[in-house]
Order: structure tokens, then C-alpha cells, then sequence
């Protein structure tokens, strides 16, 4: 089963001719760094789908969001829309009655990439088949007949869409059209087709059509719920899709090119159907700027020296990535902290995020949840800039594969060196060492300068667990 690439005739691909003849050989893109925005584009874009949807999710949760999202893929397959949604199996704990009534549906067809045998003890199969468990499928794509997708940091739940979950990630997505989108495609196919994505009728119990069909009836009901409504109204208020198809979007368009591992990458790839030496090829080292966002920062020792080179030949490296208070997962911010001082050594400039509400607009102002970052991107020398799944840490080169693509912007390029400089100083704290090589965090607070000695708005114990996971040769796994 392949891609739908006849789609020049649908409404979006009717639109989308018009515009590219305009910008022959160029992508459009548009980011979404506001969560709301975000989320109002997929569901959007999966109502005005005339031919097909390819959903492609490392996670995809039974939340509010999610459910909603789901019910949007249904109503689409009830339209006749093809559906092809692959999910990762890592995360899909709880949902099998419901990827069963999905793929029960004529129109729809789920696939799982590398499934778990046991469905019931889930954490029993790492015990027999870790090796292979172990590589999951990071990916992160939502492509609507084959002329628009979505690429970037974003899961589907509702922490990533900032809709009432205790924790809301700052993230980025874009949404592109143009030739870049039948790359995003093939790839899709390319992991569809994989031996490692499994028909999710041969993996998990199947369902009666009465069954099916309460569960879909469960999904419409979603919309009803109170934490849905301001969802459903940011929905109703967003203009996304109407300036699309009127040809009023305003697309950057320029070259716009993928980079993503091959599926194979779970058992064996070569370097070219790797991710990190493509990007490698088509940015360059940065000659005088490089700015990073980054969640999860494991540099290791080779990635240290690097960067430390990379300053050495008077390259101003800035970075930002999570404070152990905002990050979700303390061994990753134990194999970060072990780098931490020769990064700051080598001249970088370091930030790491307070867990408080963002002021960035990647959440509402009125969101109470505390902030994590979550977006993967950077930017070189003002000229281009990368946005995707992929972080700077040893699971993303060597054990998962994931899916970004390099834009050839200047304009968003400098929109991350502007948010550098003007926004990041205030939501985060910038990790200097003193002069006797001790780590100080400081905070531009509106009382003044604050300074911490020990990893701010964290507790001992988290503080302890940290220090004990990093002396445990586990770096590999982070």
C-alpha cells in the first residue's frame, strides 16, 4: 500500500498548484509554534481531506486531545478518506480496544511498528526481547492527499497541545506544501511497508462491528466534555485552512529538504539511510552561529569535543534544553549534566528552562500547567534551520529513528536567533561556573539577579537520583 499521489484535482491541490507556480521547485512553510494552533491544524486539515490521511506517531494518547483528533480520522473514513495511521507500540498501553474498532473500519488501517507480544504485562516483553524493543519509531508526520503535511516535535496528547494536562511542552511544528511533501510520503511509505510495522489486526484482539462502532460512538463524544470545548473553539476560530485554500497563507517559500532514518535502522542501517549524516551534509559546520533547542542534551564526549572545536574557531554556540526541574526524565538530565561543565569550559552559552508557564506562545497565557521543553530545532549562521523529532542524544543517532527537515530560511533562522536574545534570558536560567569551577544557575528575575548554587526548583532527592544515575554506564540508552 503506497502513498495517494493523484491529488491535483482536490480542493488543497487545486490551491497549492496555484501557489507553486509561483515559487517553481520551492516548499511552503508555515511554523506552529502556538500549541492551540497546532492542534487546529490537524483537525482542519483531516476535514478537508478528500482522498487520504498518514498519521505517523511515536505516542498518540487516550486523552481529550487525542480522542478528538481520533474522531476527526472517523469522520474522515466515513467521507470515504483513506486512513493509514502507524504508531509506535511503545506507548499504545490501554489502547488496543480502540485501534481495534479503528481498524475495523473499511476505510482505515492501522499498523503498529515494533508491537509488544504480551499485550496485558507490556513491561514483561522488555525482559525476553529488549534488544529489540529497544529502537522504537520517533517519528512524527501527519500528511493530508499527499499536498500537506505537518512535521515537528509535537506527540498527540494533550501535554503537547497544552489542554489541561499537569505539564505542557513548548514545541514547534510546521506545517509545509510543495515538493518537500511527497519526500515526507515516501518515507511514510517506506516505514508502512517496513517488516517492522505489523497490521494491527494480527497484534492485538479484534473486535465485534457493534463493538467497533460504540467505541467510534465514544470518540464523538469527546466533544461534549467540558476540557473540550475550548479546543473545539480554538477550532472554530482558526482561519488556517480557509486562507489556505483562499491563497492567503503565508507560506516562506523556500528550499526545504527531508533528512530521516531508514526503518531498517531498528536491526542495522548503513550511514546513508542514517538521519544525523544527512544533516551533517546538507548544513555544514556554522561558521560564526549556532543555536540549539533541544529537550533531552546528551553530547557525549565526541559531540562535546565537537562543539568545543566548533567555539575554539570563534563559533558562538548558544543552547537550550531542560533544567532537571522541568525535565520529565531525570537519567537524561544525568548524562547531560556530565558534559555540562567542559560545554561551559569551551565558551558555550548554556540555558536550561524553569518549569513555569512559558511565556514564549507556545502555550496560552492562561495555561496554570508548569512548562518542559519538548521542541527539537536549530538554527546556522541566520541561513537555515532545522525542525523535527530528532535530539541531541545518543538515542536519536544510534537507537531510534526519527524524521526532521532542513530549511533553507534565513527569516525563521533569525526568528530563533531573535527568540535567543530576547525572550530566553527571561524564562530560563543561563548556567555560568564561578571562578573556582562551580556551577551557578542565574535567573533574570523582575526583583533582579538571582543566583543558585545547586540545580533550582529541584528537590534533594531528585538532586540525589540524578547524582546516582550518572555514575551508571547506562549514557548509551539515554
Amino acid at each position: 500500500m503506497l502513498s495517494l499521489s493523484d491529488t491535483s484535482e482536490t480542493r488543497l491541490g487545486s490551491a497549492l498548484t496555484a501557489l507553486g507556480r509561483a515559487h517553481p521547485g520551492k516548499s511552503g512553510v508555515y511554523p506552529l509554534p502556538v500549541a492551540e494552533d497546532a492542534f487546529a491544524a490537524r483537525v482542519l486539515l483531516a476535514a478537508t481531506a478528500e482522498r487520504s490521511i498518514d498519521a505517523q506517531y511515536y505516542i498518540w494518547h487516550d486523552d481529550v486531545t487525542g480522542r478528538l483528533l481520533l474522531d476527526a480520522l472517523c469522520k474522515a473514513a466515513d467521507r470515504g478518506v483513506r486512513v493509514r495511521l502507524l504508531l509506535d507500540d511503545n506507548t499504545t498501553g490501554g489502547l488496543d480496544p480502540t485501534i481495534a474498532a479503528l481498524a475495523a473500519h473499511p476505510n482505515i488501517y492501522v499498523r503498529l511498528f515494533n508491537p509488544m507480544v504480551n499485550r496485558r504485562a507490556r513491561w514483561t516483553n522488555y525482559l525476553f526481547d529488549f534488544s529489540r524493543l529497544n529502537h522504537r519509531m520517533h517519528n512524527k508526520s501527519f500528511t493530508i492527499d499527499d499536498q500537506v503535511t505537518i512535521v515537528g516535535g509535537r506527540n498527540i496528547g494533550d501535554e503537547y497541545f497544552d489542554a489541561g494536562a499537569a505539564v505542557a511542552f513548548a514545541d514547534l511544528d510546521v506545517v509545509v506544501v510543495g515538493p518537500v511533501v511527497r519526500e515526507v510520503s515516501y518515507s511514510f511509505d517506506r516505514f508502512w511497508n517496513s517488516i517492522s510495522a505489523y497490521p494491527a489486526q494480527t497484534i492485538v484482539p479484534g473486535v465485534s462491528p457493534q463493538q467497533g462502532l460504540q467505541q467510534q460512538n465514544a470518540l464523538a463524544v469527546t466533544a461534549s466534555e467540558p476540557g473540550a470545548k475550548s479546543y473545539l473553539e480554538a477550532v472554530r476560530h482558526s482561519r488556517l485552512i480557509a486562507e489556505l485554500q483562499e491563497r492567503r497563507l503565508r507560506f516562506e517559500w523556500v528550499d526545504v529538504k527531508l533528512v530521516g532514518d531508514s526503518p531498517v535502522k531498528v536491526f542495522s542501517a548503513g550511514r546513508d539511510e542514517l538521519l544525523l549524516p544527512q544533516l551533517l551534509e546538507l548544513t555544514g559546520p556554522p561558521a560564526a552561529q549556532f543555536d540549539v533547542i533541544s529537550p533531552y542534551l546528551v553530547p557525549m564526549k565526541e559531540g562535546t569535543a565537537h562543539l568545543a572545536a566548533l567555539a575554539r574557531r570563534g563559533v558562538r554556540i548558544r543552547v537550550l534544553t531542560n533544567s532537571l526541574a522541568s525535565n520529565d526524565v531525570a537519567a537524561v538530565h544525568a548524562g547531560y549534566a556530565k558534559h555540562r561543565n567542559d560545554l561551559l569550559r569551551a565558551g558555550l552559552t548554556v540555558y536550561e528552562l524553569k518549569p513555569r508557564p512559558s511565556p514564549t506562545g507556545s502555550a496560552p497565557a492562561h495555561s496554570s500547567a508548569s512548562t518542559a521543553l519538548h521542541a527539537k530545532t536549530f538554527e546556522i549562521d541566520g541561513e537555515r534551520a532545522f525542525v523535527g523529532s530528532f535530539n541531541f542524544d545518543p538515542r536519536s543517532a544510534q537507537l531510534n529513528t526519527e524524521l526532521g527537515l532542513v530549511i533553507d530560511s534565513p527569516y525563521l533562522a533569525r526568528q530563533l536567533q531573535s527568540f535567543f536574545d530576547a525572550q530566553v534570558p527571561r524564562f530560563a536560567y543561563q548556567v555560568e561556573l564561578t571562578k573556582d569551577d562551580k556551577l551557578e544557575w542565574i535567573e533574570a528575575a523582575p526583583d533582579g539577579r538571582k543566583v543558585y548554587d545547586s540545580e533550582p526548583g529541584a528537590g534533594v532527592w531528585r538532586r540525589t537520583m540524578v547524582g546516582f544515575l550518572s555514575w551508571l554506564p547506562i549514557d548509551w540508552l539515554l
